[in-house]
Order: structure tokens, then sequence, then C-alpha cells
């Protein structure tokens, strides 16, 4: 997999036109598998074919099980890795079992500990609520019990079922409690109340952080910057296309072994790039500016997005201002339905 994934690191070297790389992400998967001499026979590739930015990110997508004292020590150490993205979800034993996740409650602690003490300050955590075992009153104590450790990052989202997964399996046969979506909507609430009691802007839906600490690579996706995707199902977008590769381990590796590429690619139309602007823009503090979707689609594009969007503005749930278009935070709790709503199905007349 390694061999592959470094064949296709120098066939897709320009991809992205020369651009200088701002972010580097290690994740999707089980990258904290990894040794530090295998992170770093991937890191000379990308700086000798790539054009590295000052200051660059480069994240590692981390689990507690994997993350021992020794191996965080040598990722400090002898690798380019200066942030890491813990999927810690919970310290909740009964919450980790529910999930299926590997790692204990106290392995979730030590992996957060230990990371702190070896020097990797730019830290992001994610945590999961709306769990059929999660009371009010321990989620509120899961974050405060995050924010003890002084993380500067945190993400945190509702506990989904996806289908065809052993936790949705287990639930339909009733060997498990289903989830509660107004349990899931409290505890968004309590998550909002407590971030801006300890000083985390939630700049993003479900991203939170401290002193502007925003995620250089997850704020590239929010703001449709162009990023390139390498590995099985790695997903690339270069402003007017999206493609992904193929999802089977074996056949991707058996391709690039001849210099093959295989993936798909979708052109995506004017309103195709209009509602992806959308959905990605109306979830960050940032918002949606009026001012581009005048300029790159027209006066009636910019109209017709105003007279949806008026509804919404009159019931609290988006805002108006320095023509910029945001969702409120009641808004944000139904932003799949609003965004949905504004969703352009043909050119505007």
């Amino acid at each position: 997999m390694l061999e592959a994934i470094s064949k296709e690191l120098l066939l897709q070297k320009d991809y992205l036109q020369g651009a200088e790389l701002q972010s580097v992400y290690f994740g999707g998967g089980t990258p904290s598998l990894l040794s530090a001499a295998e992170i770093n026979q991937l890191w000379s590739i990308i700086e000798t074919h790539y054009p590295l930015g000052q200051n660059m990110e480069v994240t590692l997508e981390a689990n507690p099980d994997d993350m021992c004292l020794d191996k965080l020590r040598s990722y400090k150490l002898h690798t380019p890795i200066n942030r890491l993205s813990i999927g810690l979800q919970s310290f909740l034993p009964e919450e980790l079992s529910y999930m299926n996740r590997a790692h204990s409650a106290e392995e979730a602690e030590n992996c957060l500990a230990n990371a702190l003490a070896v020097g990797f300050n730019q830290l992001s955590v994610d945590l999961i609520y709306g769990g059929p075992f999660l009371s009010d009153e321990d989620w509120r104590k899961t974050i405060r019990k995050l924010f003890a450790f002084q993380v500067p990052h945190l993400s945190a989202y509702a506990l989904t079922l996806e289908p065809n997964t052993p936790l949705e399996h287990l639930i339909r046969r009733k060997k498990l409690p289903t989830l509660d979506e107004d349990k899931a909507a409290r505890h968004f609430e309590i998550l909002l109340e407590e971030c801006q009691l300890h000083n985390y802007e939630q700049y993003e839906i479900s991203n939170f952080c401290r002193n502007e600490q925003y995620a250089q690579h997850n704020s590239a996706y929010w703001k449709s910057r162009p990023y390139l995707g390498i590995g099985p199902s790695a997903h690339s977008f270069n402003g007017h296309s999206r493609q992904w590769n193929i999802a089977h381990n074996m056949k991707y590796i058996k391709a690039l072994e001849s210099n093959e590429l295989l993936f798909e690619i979708e052109e995506l139309s004017p309103i195709e790039q209009f509602n992806e602007l959308l959905m990605t823009r109306l979830r960050t503090k940032w918002g949606l500016s009026l001012l581009e979707v005048e300029q790159r689609w027209g006066t009636a594009t910019k109209t017709q997005l105003l007279q949806t969007i008026q509804p919404f503005i009159q019931d609290d749930l988006a805002q108006l201002q320095n023509e910029h278009v945001y969702l409120s935070n009641a808004g944000k709790l139904l932003s799949d339905h609003i965004i949905a709503e504004l969703f352009l199905e043909d050119s505007p007349a």
C-alpha cells in the first residue's frame, strides 16, 4: 500500500498546478499504524515533488489505542507532523462500547495526556454526542473534562446510523437502543453553551477552537479551495470537477503497479458549483458572500437566493449582514434542511 501511495503521489504531482501546499493530512483509515520511518518515506516524495508553503499544517489522524508514549515521541522528534487529530469520541466506557471503538476510556485519557507531554500543542479532538447511554449531565462533564486539558481544537458530531454497519444491524434487531434526535439537539445546545463559557469559538457547525486556531486543512474544504486526495477512496477537487479513487485496496495497488490511476470523475455544472459553495460556506462563521454569488453566477442567482432565504431570516434561522448570509444558532440545528431548501435546481431566468 505504501508503495502504491508513493507511486500515486508521483503520478498526481501536477494536479494542483503548482500551487503551494498549505496543509498535508494523513487521515482516513488508520495512519497512526505507520511508523515514523514510513511517514517519512511518503513525506520525502511530497517535499521533493510538491511546492511547500510557509508554516504548513501537517496533521496525523490518530486512534488512541495506537498511540503509546514512545510512538508519540517518535512522531514528534523524527517526522514533520506538527498536529494530531485524535479520535477520542468519549471518556465513557459504555459509550465507547456502544460505538464499537477499539480503545478504552483510560487509553483515551492517556493518549491525550501523552500527546501534550511530548509537545504536541496543536491538537484536535473528536467527540461524539447523542448516544443512548450519554446523559445530558455526562455530556457536559465530558466537554469540561476535555477542556481541562486545554486542547486548542474540538470537533463534535452527533452520532448517526450508517446503513449496513454493525451498529445499524444491532439496533434494527433491538439488541441496542435506538438514537434520540431530541437528545442530540439538547447535546448540541449544551455544547454551544460550554464552548461559549470556556472561550471556544464555533467557526463551523461541528468545529470549535480557542484563539483562532482554526484547522487549516478542514477550512480549505469549507472555503472551496482545490485539494488532492491520495489512496483508495480518496477524493480530489479542483474547483470545476471532483474525482474519487477506486475503493478496492487490491485493485488500487494492482493499478499503481502498472502506473495506472483508477478513478471516477464528475464535472460540476455551474448549478452544482453554486450548491456546493452554499453547502460549505453556510456551515461556517464566514458565511456566504452575496458579492461572490453575483460575480460568479449573476444578479438573478443572487436575487433568487435572497428571496428563498427570506422566510428563514424572518424565523431567526438565518441572518443577513454586510452582504453575507449566515445561519443563526437555531438555524445551525436545522442546517441540512435549510441548505437543501436553498439549493438551485435550475438556473434562474
